[in-house]
């Protein structure tokens, strides 16, 4: 069965910067579109980036526009979120998904998820 399993969240300070992986086993991330979400306390899920199975086509919320890029290595079965700038807003905990062939911004869109990684932002 496919599995993600997200990884690189921590504890910095705002404008500092944070690489999140996501590996995916179990298969390949070939011809899987990935994404990844976030859900801070008490607040609904919501998007942040995707990506396209070949990397050509990637998507963005705008909260995230001009701060965050999202890339990956399908050699080794891995999707990037570069995070730079954070800010306060961005503590979430951070998941990434994966579908079949093409991207999307809706949850309910992706066949796969991880369980998450935690990126705290303090002042």
């Amino acid at each position: 069965q496919v599995q993600l399993v997200e990884s690189g969240g921590g504890l910095v300070q705002a404008g500092d910067s944070l690489r999140l992986s996501c590996v995916v086993s179990g298969g390949t991330v070939n011809y899987y579109a990935m994404g990844w979400f976030r859900q801070a306390p008490g607040k609904e899920r919501e998007f942040v980036s995707a990506i396209s199975w070949s990397g050509s086509t990637t998507m963005y919320s705008d909260s995230v526009k001009d701060r965050f890029t999202i890339s990956r290595d399908n050699a080794k079965n891995t999707v990037y979120l570069q995070m730079g700038s954070l800010l306060p807003a961005d503590t979430a905990v951070y998941y990434c998904a994966a579908r079949r062939t093409s991207t999307s911004r809706y949850e309910n869109a992706y066949d796969y998820w991880g369980q998450g990684t935690q990126v705290t932002v303090s002042s």
